[in-house]
Formats: structure tokens, sequence, C-alpha cells
């Protein structure tokens, strides 16, 4: 397997055409808005056509490899983008976790756990506006529902799925014409069609193409109302994936739950690409040789938590299991009792993706683009790590970041001062 290195040569290159003008001042600290493409892959403007997404990439800064932190999962990512720290630092290890000190159980669909300030550690840039007197506002983001170091962003919303997509881009518009008094400068807006798309479809269909470019379409009209109204050279933009999307063949699938006796378990968190599991005390060492003397290795990779590797960055947090089986791509695990109903839905067999792999795999890069007065204008960086963000974000908006993990040489890749 071809790995990328974690700090790739940042590489600046130029680009031949601009279809996007702006100021070449150096700006003063301005608003910022962040808006999440959820698996948004770093080759979707080359297979699927997005023409407003291609026009800012031109125009700002275009970071063609945004590398995910390990897991590369939703949660993970997202809170790693913006707080600049690695799951095992900010406690958001998976999209499904397991605290065994507290004993508590943590998924996406639990919202009252989503909204509990216990899981998210560190600090996002919104509590970092808000600490500074900054007005935030969250529409549908990782973490921002939940009470973190005693704040929330000023204005926020409980995550709603069934929410359209123009509700959405016309409440952070509503946001922006507000009084400058009440007005917030840190805005995060959230699509998730994309990602949901590539689950069920697979990356290079139809249906990620026409995601995308509904999408795109809700892009367009954000900016071009900026423009209109005279506030395009006043927000900064930073529109991020959380990871990209792997095509799976459902038929490459392991039985997770046959590799191991589950009573010797005190938790198990099941993944299509990763397997947490938590033994009974006095049960790791049975544990891990029955998976040892089980699995397949050309299918799956078999780590106690202190022999994963270094360059996850996934090694000191608590939730981290002590056992973890991580599925090569393009295989999958299901479970057993799962299984025949799997089998029964005729689109069982049918081109899916998936994402949750090795972090340096190719197909789980996404792709980042800055574009404002406080950019760069036609750069591109050849790779940058998610959480190399969050001090850019903090300088943009003038705040003093927390601390973080991030590359200071981002901020002179990306700002122009």
């Amino acid at each position: 397997m071809k790995f990328f290195v974690f700090f790739i040569s940042l590489l600046l290159l130029s680009c031949s055409q601009a279809p996007v003008t702006q100021s070449t001042a150096a700006a003063s600290p301005g608003s910022l808005l962040i808006i999440s493409i959820d698996g948004l892959r770093h080759d979707y403007l080359s297979l699927h056509q997005a023409p407003m997404l291609a026009e800012l990439a031109a125009g700002g800064v275009h970071v063609k490899q945004l590398q995910p932190v390990f897991p590369s999962k939703t949660f993970p990512n997202h809170y790693s983008l913006v707080t600049g720290l690695h799951p095992e630092r900010h406690g958001i290890v998976d999209n499904s976790m397991y605290d065994p000190e507290h004993q508590r159980h943590f998924a996406m669909s639990m919202a009252d756990q989503v909204a509990d300030g216990f899981w998210w550690q560190g600090e996002p840039i919104w509590i970092t506006a808000e600490l500074q007197g900054v007005k935030a506002a969250t529409y549908f983001f990782p973490g921002s529902e939940a009470e973190i170091k005693g704040k929330r962003p000023s204005y926020w919303f409980p995550y709603q799925h069934e929410t359209p997509n123009r509700e959405r881009t016309e409440q952070v518009l509503a946001w922006l014409a507000l009084p400058e008094a009440e007005r917030p400068r840190v805005i995060t807006l959230y699509f998730s069609d994309v990602d949901s798309a590539g689950h069920n479809y697979g990356p290079r269909s139809e249906q990620v193409a026409q995601a995308l470019a509904e999408v795109d379409a809700e892009l367009t009209y954000l900016v071009q109302t900026l423009r209109e109204r005279g506030q395009a050279e006043q927000v900064n933009l930073i529109i991020s994936s959380d990871h990209g999307m792997a095509e799976v063949d459902q038929r490459k699938y392991i039985i997770a739950d046959e590799l191991f006796d589950g009573s010797l378990t005190q938790n198990v968190r099941f993944s299509r690409e990763i397997v947490s599991i938590f033994p009974k005390s006095g049960q790791e060492e049975l544990l891990y040789q029955q998976i040892a003397g089980r699995y397949n290795p050309e299918q799956m990779r078999l780590y106690r938590k202190h022999e994963l590797p270094e360059r996850f960055q996934h090694q000191q947090h608590a939730r981290i299991a002590p056992i973890i089986l991580l599925a090569e791509q393009p295989w999958i695990f299901v479970r057993r009792s799962l299984l025949p109903g799997l089998k029964a839905d005729p689109s069982f067999f049918r081109a899916r993706g998936s994402h949750g792999y090795d972090n340096t795999e190719p197909d789980m890069q996404g792709m980042l683009i800055a574009y404002g007065p406080a950019f760069k204008q036609q750069a591109t960086v050849a790779q940058l790590s998610m959480v190399d963000f969050y001090n850019v974000m903090a300088r943009v908006v003038g705040l003093t970041p927390a601390p973080n993990q991030g590359d200071p040489r981002a901020l002179s890749l990306l700002l122009r001062d």
C-alpha cells in the first residue's frame, strides 16, 4: 500500500485562469463562513460538474488533498477541522463511542449525547469566538449543540436531517444581514447530500453527480446573493470536506463477530470499516489471540491499542479501544445477525461507498477551498491535514487560538498577509 507522508511538501502552483476577481488589498479581520460538504472526495471536481466550486477553487486557494485524521469518519474529522486537534486530544474518537471510565455510550443518532458537553473536549472555533466576545452561529455542525467551556454559539440549531438545503442557506444569509452588533462573524453551514449519495451508490455514480450539482446550486445562490448585497468582500469562505469515499463491493464482507467470543467483551463498537473491542477485565490477551488465529491479513488489520501506527496519532484516549480491527479497502465488516436482512435487500450487492479506512488511502482524501479577502488568489496547495485550519480560522477573524496541533505553515500558504 502506498502511503502519503503526513506532511507532504506543501507546494504552491499558479492557476492559468481565474474566473473570480477579488480585491488585492490585505483584509482586516472579517467574517468567516465555514461550509462543510460531507464526503466531498478530492477528485470530485474532475469526476463531476460543480461550476461554482470550480470557480471558487480557481479564484482562491485550492487544497487539492485534504488528509483526514484517523479514523476517516464524519464526527472526528469535523471536530478536528474546527479545533485543530487529533481525536485522541479532543475525545471524539469515532462516530460511535464507548467511554469505559464512565460506562457511557455515544452515537450520532443519540441526540441527548450529541448535545452533552461531556464528550466534546478541546475548543472549537465558535467557542474561541464567543470566549473572546465575538458572536458565532452554527447551522448543523458536530459539537455545536453542546455547551463547551460553559458556552454555546449565540445562534445554533439542533440537527434535523430533513431540513431543506435552501432553508439552511437562507438562514446563513439572514445572519449575515443582521445589524453589525448582532451579526455573527463565525458561521458554519453543513450539507450531507454528497456523502449520502456516495454511501448508497458509490463515488462515481450519477446520484453523486446530482447531489453535488444540488449543493453547488446552493453555493451559487449564496455567493450571488452576497455579491448583490455588496458583502462579497466582507465574507471569507472555507469550503471543506471531512473525508473522501471509496467504492466497495459488498460481496467482499468480513463477518466480524465470528472472529471472537462476544462473552469475553465489555463493549464492542461495530462499523463497516472499524471494529473497536473493549475486553472484560483480564480477557484482553485471550480475545487478541482468538482473533489472531482467525482473521485474514489480506482483508483486515489487527491492532492492540499501543500498536496503532504513530502516524494515526490515535493511542492516548480512554475511549480508544484496547483492540481494534481495521478493514482493508475495499473490504467491509458485517455482523452475522444482520447479514440475512442485508442479503434480502435487492440493492445489497450494488456498488456502494464507504469511508473510515486508513486515512492515508488515496480515496480517503478530501479537498478544501478558501476564498475571500483574507485568502490568496489563484493558488493551489498540494496537501494539508484536517488539523491545520483552526489557526487559519482564528487569524481570519482576529482571534487568539487555543492550543492546537496545526502546522503553522498553513497560515502563510493560505493567507495574503
